[in-house]
């Protein structure tokens, strides 16, 4: 159909052959011109429906993702219609380069949205925006082959193997753009599995985990398969990537196996309450190298994978999410300790955080030197929102009832014995006595 109208055209304006070049030109410009109209209405109404499916697979919400999204659709059509363009008419030099440039500048802008819509730095995303839009020309522009031919005709042997300036390019371009597929194919099966019900946190870290891994080994074998290069001429590295692995990186692979294992074994989890030395938070995160902690002071400390399989840790929530409060109370001897113990339960169980079941308790433990010492015993199920917090709340409703029934708390008292004293320091003394015993004589 192209073709017909395009004679049609030329037949009916053209004067000399020479003219076919220009009138091509003008046509190739209207079809772009019909392309970004087509591609701009597309992405307008298709685009919208991709954001929403794009939000509810990946469970990100953005208004720049939205917008990127709608500029990709756009783009996509354009350069499907201008290839199709391009390959169903043998046009002469000005419009194909028309069609060429036109695809070049969408494949760029295409590749830029991508990788910066999946949170990749803005300058690598135009760097390799301009490096596809110039390996596009290239590639479709024979007028220009001389570029590639420089390009290629820049190298060094490596064996069998010549590493070229053009070999290079690809290579980092089809990195990029590849890990970013990757990354976008790993935030999709990443929401995708954290939507599944059958699945508690510690296997939904878990099979992310794997799922990641899984992702970025295809990519990397499709991308050597893509670029031509024999796998089995990674074998000559195999033994010192090995020994690479084995002095300078067994930190970091002991890591990574920890942390899988602390996912399987479940020993550890993500919302797990847990002390580690003088860290003690709740699990945030279980990463590739270290485990976040998040205490309750906003500081947020990451423990290596390792260190947590190695030694002592303190699960508060690893069978059971319930922790036992432990609270000393002192009252003094000539209080009424019946009354004090139905005051202690009283103030527990007012507190609201603290479980109904098992039952708090408030036991009389010893005779002290100065006080009788009871124990409140008390149980939380939500320790992640603090213990302190319920700690102190417990403590200030016993003392406003301790108060309010005159029940005394005793201080620590010592009787002080003095075996020889200066006459002055006597004096002195003997003044503070005699002044002390003329103010209680005045107040009565």
């Amino acid at each position: 159909m192209i073709e017909q109208v395009s004679n049609r055209i030329q037949s009916a304006i053209i004067d000399s052959p020479g003219d076919l070049i220009y009138v091509q030109g003008v046509i190739a410009m209207a079809l772009v011109v019909l392309a970004i109209t087509i591609g701009w209405y597309v992405g307008r109404s298709l685009g919208p429906f991709l954001a929403r499916m794009w939000e509810n697979r990946a469970g990100y919400e953005s208004e720049l993702a939205q917008r990127r999204i709608r500029n990709m659709c756009r783009q996509a059509v354009i350069f499907i219609l201008c290839s199709i363009f391009l390959s169903v008419y043998r046009w002469e030099v000005i419009a194909h380069v028309i069609f060429a440039l036109t695809i070049a500048i969408t494949v760029g802008l295409f590749s830029n949205n991508l990788i910066r819509g999946v949170r990749m730095p803005g300058w690598l995303g135009t760097v390799i925006g301009l490096l596809m839009a110039a390996g596009t020309v290239i590639g479709l522009v024979n007028e220009i082959e001389a570029i590639y031919i420089a390009l290629e005709s820049v190298g060094i042997n490596f064996g069998t193997r010549r590493i070229t300036l053009w070999w290079v390019a690809t290579i980092i371009v089809t990195a990029v753009i590849f890990f970013a597929i990757a990354r976008v194919v790993i935030k999709v099966a990443s929401h995708i599995i954290n939507n599944m019900g059958n699945l508690d946190s510690s296997q939904k870290v878990l099979a992310q985990k794997l799922a990641t891994v899984a992702i970025l080994a295809i990519a990397f074998v499709l991308g050597l398969d893509i670029l031509g290069i024999d796998l089995t001429a990674l074998a000559v590295f195999s033994g010192a990537f090995g020994l690479a692995i084995g002095f300078g990186m067994q930190k970091t692979v002991g890591n990574l196996i920890a942390g899988i294992i602390l996912l399987m074994d479940r020993s550890i989890k993500p919302g797990d309450i847990i002390v580690v030395g003088d860290s003690f938070g709740w699990v945030n995160k279980i990463g590739v190298r270290a485990v976040s902690v998040l205490t309750r002071d906003g500081k947020e400390h990451l423990i290596p994978n390792e260190n947590l399989m190695t030694t002592e840790v303190e699960n508060w929530s690893y069978s059971d999410p319930n922790v036992r409060m432990k609270i000393p109370v002192g009252v003094s001897y000539g209080s009424d300790m019946k009354l004090v113990q139905k005051l202690l339960l009283k103030a527990v169980n007012e507190s609201p955080r603290v479980l109904k079941n098992p039952k708090p308790v408030a036991w009389l433990l010893e005779f002290g030197d100065n006080s009788v010492n009871f124990e409140i015993r008390a149980w939380i199920n939500d320790p992640h929102k603090g213990v302190g917090n319920v700690r102190g709340d417990i403590m200030m409703r016993v003392w406003d009832l301790l108060k309010e029934n005159d029940v005394e708390i005793p201080f620590p008292q010592r009787d002080l014995h003095l075996r020889s004293i200066d006459e002055s320091a006597a004096n002195m003394l003997m003044s503070a006595r005699d002044a002390a015993i003329e103010q209680e004589n005045d107040a009565e």
